[in-house]
């Protein structure tokens, strides 16, 4: 077994990557207030082409050295916004017709293992911050939230992991469509 060699790998240049079908999936960050979350989030949009990223409240934005630190780059291929509120962010995403979804522990919420992801709908995944989640007012203006099932005594997972765990669910869904 040999490792593959950058080159070998066939990465799109930042043009090409600009140009190519996105998956139709924004991922929100409420008031996410460590930049190598959210740095780690515009690499993790990167690896799975996600429409955009939307930087709510007090997330950090780019220009940020603690955002480079984790994103190696990725901050110049996803699209981002900044908005003032999640909530203001989540009216917008609903006017454009998006599902809007929680990453959240909330009562009603489906596991991730049991997620119907249907491949002709836009949806908004809303990541919280690291302490609090995602503010009660917003799980408040979702269609559903996800739960990512776990067996440990925490039930706790660092928010931008969570947001490999659960892109990549969406991922493989469009990457076969």
């Amino acid at each position: 077994m040999r490792k593959i060699t950058n080159q070998e790998l066939g990465r799109p240049s930042i043009e090409e990557f600009a140009a190519m079908e996105k998956m139709p999936v924004v991922v929100v960050l409420d008031n996410v207030r460590s930049a190598q979350n959210v740095g780690a989030f515009f690499r993790t949009g990167d690896a799975f082409a996600i429409e955009r990223l939307l930087l709510c409240g007090i997330t950090a934005t780019p220009p940020a050295r603690e955002i480079y630190k984790s994103s190696l780059g990725a901050e110049q291929t996803v699209a981002w916004q900044h908005y003032p509120t999640t909530a203001q962010a989540v009216e917008s995403l609903k006017e454009q017709g998006y599902t809007i979804i929680a990453i959240e522990q909330v009562e009603g919420a489906t596991m991730l293992d049991k997620v119907e992801v249907a491949t002709d709908k836009k949806y908004a995944l809303i990541f919280g911050n690291e302490v609090m989640g995602v503010d009660q007012g917003v799980v408040d203006m979702c269609d559903g939230a996800i739960e990512i099932p776990q067996a440990g005594t925490k039930h706790s997972i660092n928010v931008s992991v969570s947001g490999g765990v659960v892109i990549w669910k969406f991922f493989e869904k469009f990457i076969n469509r």
